[in-house]
């Protein structure tokens, strides 16, 4: 069964009688509702708050890594384990095809389901996820292929585990690795960029975030607690913190916004998926147009440009 949140109710209702109306085999009601339908996804979708966003970034029917990459890739290998302690299910590195391109994807997934949730730990990576992740990425600048990066954390887990096992070493190394790594690289938020978690695998030539995805250092609920000790102020903090793709992109933090379906990427997957395919091509070819030098003299140019003003 479909999930809706509270704003997409009459979204619901009229989709329910769009059903109703296709058994009845009522071909001008059908017509007639579809065209209501999209008025009301125009409507509801082109005025959706900070805090809407937010709920649709975290939504329980939003494509995760692994949807996207069954959706994208043909002919895909998994690749298993960093080679110092263990696999870690959080992160996913596969290579494959997408379109003629040989690519590694690497990707943070939450699961679905309690025990799928409990196997991939919420989308939280250990220490040996990150370890895992650079060397699937390393592996790839071997042979010369892109690799492309699916962020959607709550953040790297802070368990007891994970720090003895220096998660915050983890993240700065790939930070770094990643920087230098001499193959094509291209990051895309597809649902939540939380803190470190996501900057772990964030650091590419492009980084992109999906239309109702959300980046930030903490989550709102934590910014509200920190701030103000009252959880019920959730929606201040998200609005005051600008962490939705179109702030993001205003206070140049990130390059492009993709166009995921307005309807939202739960509600059109194969269109979602085709956003993220479409943008992941132009964008590889226009970073091989430039030459090795150039794309690293950018890549370097853009990641110490972050947060520099002029008042």
């Amino acid at each position: 069964m479909a999930t809706y949140l509270d704003f997409e109710q009459k979204i619901k209702s009229i989709q329910e009688e769009i059903i109703s109306a296709r058994v009845r085999h009522d071909d001008n009601k059908v017509v007639e509702l579809e065209a209501n339908l999209d008025k009301s996804v125009e409507k509801i979708y082109t005025n959706l708050s900070d805090f809407q966003k937010l709920q649709l970034a975290r939504h329980l029917d939003r494509p995760y890594a692994l949807d996207y990459i069954n959706l994208l890739m043909r002919d895909n290998y998994e690749i298993h384990g960093d080679r110092h302690f263990r696999d870690d299910p959080a992160i996913l590195c596969y290579l494959g095809y997408i379109g003629d391109e040989k690519v590694m994807v690497i990707g943070e997934q939450k699961g679905r389901g309690t025990k799928n949730k409990i196997r991939r730990n919420f989308g939280m990576p250990h220490p040996e996820g990150y370890r895992k992740a650079l060397r699937a990425a390393k592996l790839a600048e071997k042979f010369n292929i892109p690799v492309l990066f699916l962020v959607d954390t709550p953040g790297a887990y802070p368990g007891i585990g994970a720090e003895e096992r220096n998660q915050s070493e983890a993240i700065a190394r790939n930070l770094l690795e990643l920087s230098e790594l001499k193959t094509e690289t291209i990051s895309i938020v597809i649902g939540e960029g939380g803190s470190g978690g996501a900057l772990a695998i964030g650091v590419a030539d492009k980084f992109a975030m999906m239309r109702y995805s959300v980046f930030s250092v903490i989550s709102p609920e934590g910014c509200s607690a920190i701030l103000w000790n009252d959880p019920a102020k959730v929606e201040d903090a998200t609005k005051a913190m600008k962490i939705t793709s179109a702030d993001l992109k205003k206070l140049d933090l990130i390059d492009d916004v993709i166009n995921e379906p307005l309807i939202g990427a739960h509600r059109d997957r194969d269109g979602a998926a085709k956003a993220i395919g479409d943008y992941f091509l132009d964008e590889l070819a226009k970073l091989r147009s430039m030459t090795e030098e150039e794309r690293m003299s950018a890549r370097y140019a853009r990641l110490t440009g972050m947060g520099a003003f002029s008042e």
